[in-house]
């Protein structure tokens, strides 16, 4: 497929670096020098400098034989302009990020493809709804679903008292045997791990941990996690994130809002039907025990400050708040946040180049989702009647290294993969993978 990206920003690099590891003929274009020599060293992509709403610029990137065109450049006004132009010069199909929530509304979308734009991508609005999945599943450091919740894909740290501490996966197989669950991954320091049975999990540890529904509740349970419901919810920062995420919670959880700017504060009290809005300097500690942030069950802090996003989940933590969430905008954060305490991080610019990789199908690959500070993939493939995978039950398959099946999705049912499953036809199969190892799976599923 060849896919032009326009802006190689956060969302642009993270894009360009997912969908090299898939074969795709991928130009970047950029009016920065530096953004696109930073892009062009981690990934194999065509980089032009230029702006991608001049005609001359898309047509040296050969716009008229594109199949899929992505603008996100960190102007509104640039993507929607370029997806525009793009589409009247050949470009099959275009998406363009946004920043207006207005846009991304239902009855506005016929508006947008009748100019050309066929997806629109608001990260700030994806960001919220992961951190309700979050609290959703509070146990839980990373949430992902596959058919609509018939598998899942859990994050979870490995508490010191934790029952599957210290033991194989050999022995935790024995220790439930219903095959409701599957541990695909274990992040150990800075190394991810696609364990085999005779790995040890052990604590402080991160799994990753492929699902059904009826194996949620017994792997939280034997990570040494609480399940108990989060009803009691802070919320730092006011903006369009936090302003979402109290919008779609507020009618489950009792919700606190702390914003510092008044004009906002009056804004979402407007805005919002239940949540309680505070005006007031969140990292100000005694103004959060006046609110009684040793209370609260979470506490989410998304200003536009990952320094103090960070320090106020710790302040958070060190006061007894079970579950917390920091907005992290420095991707280079991740990997050190994830040692130092905090529960769950989001991205909105990770996850945005996330949700458009869902647009881009390639060797039956349904969805491709990199998961923040952790060097794998979670791949989702529909197996055809040729795939070599649907040939052999899975343990007589040569599965590349460093690469897992978790599990799959039949007739809107979820199961988790052991050996003696055989793959059919139409199946949707979550597989686990380290980056060096995805284009050997991909084979598996061609």
């Amino acid at each position: 497929m060849k896919i032009i990206i326009a802006g190689a920003g956060e969302v642009g690099y993270h894009l360009a670096k997912q969908l090299s590891n898939e074969e795709h003929d991928i130009s970047v274009i950029d009016i920065n020098g530096s953004q696109l020599e930073r892009t062009d060293a981690v990934s194999d992509v065509l980089t032009i400098t230029g702006s991608s709403t001049n005609i001359a610029t898309l047509n040296s990137a050969n716009i008229k034989d594109t199949d899929l065109i992505v603008a996100v450049t960190s102007l509104e006004s640039v993507n929607i302009n370029t997806a525009i132009l793009a589409k009247k010069l050949g470009a099959k199909r275009t998406i363009a990020r946004v920043s207006n929530a207005e846009y991304t509304e239902p009855e506005n979308k016929e508006l947008f493809r009748s100019l050309g734009i066929d997806e629109l991508i608001y990260p700030e609005e994806l960001a919220a709804l992961e951190v309700e999945k979050l609290i959703e599943r509070a146990a839980a450091t990373d949430v992902l679903e596959f058919g609509d919740g018939k598998i899942s894909l859990l994050g979870l740290k490995i508490d010191s008292n934790a029952p599957i501490g210290r033991k194989s996966l050999e022995e935790i197989s024995s220790m439930h045997t219903e095959h409701d669950f599957r541990i695909v991954a274990i992040h150990r320091g800075m190394r991810t791990i696609i364990p085999c049975g005779k790995d040890l999990v052990m604590p402080n540890d991160q799994i990753f941990a492929i699902s059904t529904p009826a194996g949620i509740e017994e792997i939280i349970k034997l990570a040494g996690k609480d399940h108990s419901k989060i009803e009691n919810i802070m919320i730092l920062g006011g903006g369009k994130i936090g302003r979402k995420t109290a919008k779609l919670i507020e009618d489950t959880v009792n919700v606190k809002l702390i914003e510092s700017n008044k004009d906002k504060s009056i804004d979402l009290a407007d805005y919002l039907q239940k949540a309680l809005i505070i005006q007031g300097d969140g990292r100000d500690l005694d103004l959060l025990a006046q609110e009684g942030i040793v209370d609260m069950d979470g506490f989410i802090a998304v200003t536009d400050d990952a320094e103090t996003n960070i320090i106020t989940c710790l302040m958070a933590k060190h006061l007894g708040v079970k579950k917390t969430i920091a907005l992290i905008d420095n991707v280079d954060y991740i990997p050190l946040t994830q040692t130092i305490g905090l529960d769950s991080l989001i991205n909105n610019k990770l996850i945005a180049a996330n949700n458009i990789s869902r647009f881009i199908k390639k060797a039956n690959i349904v969805s491709l989702v990199t998961l923040q500070g952790i060097d794998a993939v979670v791949l989702e493939y529909e197996a055809n009647p040729k795939s070599p995978v649907t040939k052999k039950p899975v343990k007589d398959i040569k599965f590349p290294e460093n690469a897992i099946i978790g599990g799959l999705i039949r007739n809107g049912e979820g199961y988790i993969t052991v050996g003696d499953t055989q793959i059919m036809e139409n199946d949707k199969v979550v597989v686990f993978a380290l980056p060096a190892s995805i284009s050997k799976v991909e084979k598996l599923f061609q």
